[in-house]
């Protein structure tokens, strides 16, 4: 521990005091809050007094000088568009205080480590978060460091050093009732583990689970539904797009991806994990004695006032059953056109695609590249109610009532192509079918579009040429193909940069051209990166943009198709058209300051 520093509490002039120094308010500020806060204060005493009155538990601390300058909305000195936040004040407070700064990454914590080795009560009581065991010290965060004699207690009672470190309160807080709460479920959970679990009624595909947080459970929950329910909020509070839950040789990995990267979170003990899975399987309205063979199912949630797709699917592996739970948001899913990523020019193409009333556009890419996103996006936007939209969808990512959604169901004969045949006579004006995979669903979709319908639909090729070439390869004729296809669009996502911690740096254009990116400057290229920080986990991204290239189908391309094209020959006249390859829209990005070059080589490569 810091021996150095003396007691100190903390009041509303320290806390001034210190950003003063720091440069976060300047002098008229001072005065202002010091002038507004003893009524604030009072306004605020009274609301707290009203919160607290209504909640369950009150594991609440007691109100400080910080939660009331955080509530009065203080913009900052150094920065106007900012406002003092709380971690702007604990970040000068630390550094009056000669203790180092640390903003808690729930990812990176251990549960092991935060639950293991200080009691609930205790931490709570004075607000200390166990943050890292190293060999013969622990790294205690806490918002009070000068509660000494707590520090000195648990020093003697776990026998080893305490580093402390300075954390904001409301993400200890947060913290401490999460971590410690998952704990309790999965302790008492494997107690519970052989009991039966809530039935739900299967009829309802619009059935809605309401997925409680830390603060919400109740006594009467069983445990199993508890643990369940935190892995599954703590997911959408992480913005995670999927959770994976792997059974291993003796416990079981929690996965989830951020940002399109994997973070391992938490590990399970073995013998709740067929008590885990039963619960998610129950919820997705899978068959739960069903263990050998891979099953798909959904969840609807309700969460904080809006709804949530989970698409679920579970799989054999060597240890058990994994699964993995897929989180489609509306607000992810339906975005507008805008804001997918497309260049000006590459939208109005695009558009103009979409915008034909009948014929075939074809959005091309791997597993996880966004095409889901920027199909749902297109139904929104083509929407209206003069026009029937369907859709055939294995699964149905995201129910809505604007569209007709037909599930597959191999099981019922209801496939792809099965379904097409069958929607010709619902009278359609756009139809969705999810992806074609074989002849069949490829002959029946030209069908429709050649018999006066606008076809939507996926393949997985790498670039929007190949889009052609597939459909050949698949067996359909040249002149079908010419009298359908509107275009191809072909995506991926790259990782944005953190605009928290980017930071500027000069590269020569002769180490790009070695790593096979042509930026075609001379002299040194100006590009921006991220350095890492707590908000991005060190990673310097933050979030995920679509990277595109859309193919019109003009008349030149048309012939094009009836000379046994090869892709490099399309690739060059879709060019010479007007096409911008997925590797020159990327590096867009990159000499824009939007990506990293090596985010460019993950998702693209062009060569040189």
């Amino acid at each position: 521990m810091n021996s150095s520093n003396q007691e100190k509490s903390i009041t509303i002039q320290g806390i001034l005091n210190s950003l003063l120094r720091d440069g976060k308010i300047d002098q008229l500020s001072y005065n202002r809050i010091l002038k507004e806060y003893p009524s604030v204060l009072e306004r605020f005493k009274r609301l707290e007094t009203i919160k607290s009155a209504s909640l369950k538990k009150k594991d609440k601390p007691p109100l400080d000088p910080i939660d009331v300058l955080v509530s009065m909305k203080i913009r900052r000195s150094d920065r106007a568009e900012l406002l003092l936040d709380e971690e702007t004040i604990y970040r000068s407070l630390a550094k009056e205080w000669g203790y180092p700064f640390y903003r808690p990454d729930p990812l990176k914590l251990k549960l092991e480590t935060v639950t293991g080795f200080i009691p609930y009560q205790f931490a709570l009581r004075h607000l200390f978060l166990l943050a890292e065991a190293k060999e013969g010290q622990l790294v205690v965060a806490t918002p009070y460091p000068f509660d000494r004699s707590a520090l000195l207690d648990l020093e003697k009672a776990l026998g080893q050093r305490i580093q402390v470190v300075v954390s904001p309160k409301s993400e200890v807080l947060k913290i401490l009732n999460e971590f410690y709460n998952f704990r309790k479920y999965l302790s008492l959970a494997e107690g519970e583990s052989s009991k039966s679990l809530s039935s739900i009624d299967i009829a309802n595909l619009e059935q809605v689970v309401t997925v409680k947080g830390a603060s919400d459970v109740d006594s009467e929950d069983q445990y199993i539904i508890k643990a369940v329910d935190h892995l599954l909020s703590y997911g959408l509070d992480q913005r995670a797009s999927d959770i994976h839950i792997e059974p291993k040789r003796d416990k079981v990995a929690v996965r989830y991806r951020i940002d399109g990267v994997l973070h391992r979170v938490y590990e399970l003990p073995k013998n709740i994990h067929p008590a885990i899975s039963n619960r998610i399987k129950n919820m997705a309205r899978m068959d739960m004695a069903e263990k050998r063979r891979p099953q798909d199912g959904r969840i609807k949630m309700a969460r904080d006032g809006s709804e949530v797709e989970v698409r679920v699917s579970s799989v054999p592996v060597a240890f058990g059953e994994k699964l993995v739970l897929r989180l489609q948001s509306p607000e992810i899913l339906y975005q507008d056109l805008e804001n997918l990523g497309m260049t000006p020019e590459d939208l109005l193409r695009y558009k103009q695609a979409i915008s034909l009333p009948y014929g075939m556009v074809l959005v091309c890419g791997p597993t996880g590249s966004g095409k889901t996103t920027t199909l749902y996006s297109t139904l929104k936007y083509l929407y209206s109610p003069e026009i029937n939209i369907t859709t055939i969808e294995d699964p149905i990512e995201l129910v809505d009532e604007a569209f007709n959604q037909i599930a597959v169901q191999p099981q019922l004969g209801i496939t792809f192509s099965s379904a097409l045949k069958y929607i010709l006579r619902q009278d359609p004006d756009v139809i969705m079918v999810g992806e074609i995979r074989d002849k069949e669903t490829a002959e029946n979709a030209i069908q429709a579009a050649l018999t006066g319908h606008l076809v939507l639909s996926t393949l997985h090729t790498n670039d929007a040429p190949s889009a052609i070439i597939r459909l050949l390869d698949l067996g359909i004729q040249p002149y079908l193909v010419k009298a359908v296809l509107n275009a191809s669009i072909s995506q991926r996502l790259v990782r944005k940069i953190c605009p928290h911690c980017t930071e500027e740096f000069e590269m020569d254009p002769r180490e790009l051209m070695d790593l096979g990116i042509s930026v075609g400057k001379e002299g040194m290229v100006r590009l921006r990166r991220g350095v890492g920080c707590e908000r991005c986990r060190e990673t310097g991204y933050m979030g995920r943009i679509g990277v595109f290239e859309v193919m019109l189908v003009d008349d030149i391309l048309r012939q094009a198709i009836d000379e046994a094209p090869d892709h490099l020959r399309l690739k060059g006249i879709a060019q010479k058209q007007g096409m911008t390859t997925l590797f020159q829209n990327a590096l867009r990005l990159l000499l824009g300051g939007k990506t990293t070059y090596q985010e460019v080589l993950r998702v693209t490569f062009e060569g040189v």
